[in-house]
């Protein structure tokens, strides 16, 4: 989480905002310690993709500047094009990752699906196990995605990500 204080923060500070942590949301997380400590400062990250000791799942979002909201495409561009060069040349990305970027500016409140609001949203889906320069002609939402995580870990499907309006994101994959 870029811009959070420190570990398993709660609340807003300066262009970090608690709104963009989802976990910190969960009881069981938010009270746990041992959970509550993998919410880690952005700033961890380089560190650990520096050593390799990467976890096998890693959450990033960017701060208020960094993800748009607050400054311009330039800022947010130039936030990826450092951070995601990194990313795809670490061992953890090349040995069957997947990165995949969400970039949920709409400029409507227009929907694709059942569930959807908010305007139509890029996402990329960057993995080794992926197709080169595929385009799902599927309208996919953020419980798409929410479905496909949970699926590759086999974990049970949480709210509308078990609705069959939330298709896992399998054709972006060459096997699923």
């Amino acid at each position: 989480m870029e811009g959070m204080p420190q570990s398993c923060f709660v609340g807003d500070s300066g262009k970090y905002v608690q709104r963009h942590n989802p976990f910190i949301y969960y009881d069981a997380v938010r009270t746990n310690p041992a959970r509550c400590g993998n919410i880690v400062p952005f700033s961890q990250f380089a560190t650990d993709l520096q050593i390799g000791t990467l976890a096998n799942y890693i959450w990033i979002t960017p701060d208020l500047c960094n993800d748009e909201h607050d400054c311009g495409v330039d800022q947010g561009d130039v936030w990826l094009q450092t951070w995601v060069p990194q990313i795809l040349a670490s061992p953890a990305w090349q040995q069957n990752g997947a990165l995949f970027i969400v970039y949920d500016e709409g400029t409507t409140a227009a929907g694709c699906c059942t569930i959807a609001a908010g305007g139509h949203i890029a996402t990329l889906v960057i993995s080794p196990l992926g197709k080169p320069g595929f385009r799902s002609d599927i309208a996919y939402h953020h419980y798409a995605l929410l479905r496909t995580i949970e699926t590759a870990w086999g974990l049970p499907l949480l709210g509308y990500a078990d609705c069959t309006c939330s298709a896992p994101m399998e054709d972006f994959f060459a096997a699923w």
